[in-house]
């Protein structure tokens, strides 16, 4: 089960899902949790008053989480929380280091 994971330092679960330029993909079996790769992403939130929702942004994240289970990060926004619960890919916000969450998580799955 693949898992895309929000960090700041490739440690923690520590990042705003609309905060992100990359995700780190993590593969979880039973209790080994192995790092792939990291997909690059154009950041969602941009804090542009004008535009601070964008679309075509949140497409190309979704399309980067393409074989992902969920997505873990600290926090998620509403457009974002819809959008990955109509491609199938589960959000999950919660903080702490990233193995360990990976492993409770996939317990749940």
């Amino acid at each position: 089960m693949l898992f895309a994971v929000a960090s700041k330092d490739g440690k923690e679960v520590n990042q705003h899902f609309g905060h992100v330029e990359r995700f780190l993909i993590y593969q979880v079996e039973g209790e080994s949790v192995t790092f792939l790769e990291e997909r690059p992403v154009e950041k969602y939130c941009r804090f542009d008053p004008d535009h601070p929702l964008r679309a075509h942004t949140l497409k190309d994240t979704a399309d980067a989480l393409h074989g992902c289970r969920a997505v873990v990060c600290s926090m998620i926004g509403e457009a974002p929380r819809i959008e990955l619960d109509r491609l199938g890919v589960e959000p999950y916000v919660v903080e702490g280091e990233i193995i360990p969450v990976l492993k409770d998580l996939a317990k749940v799955l």
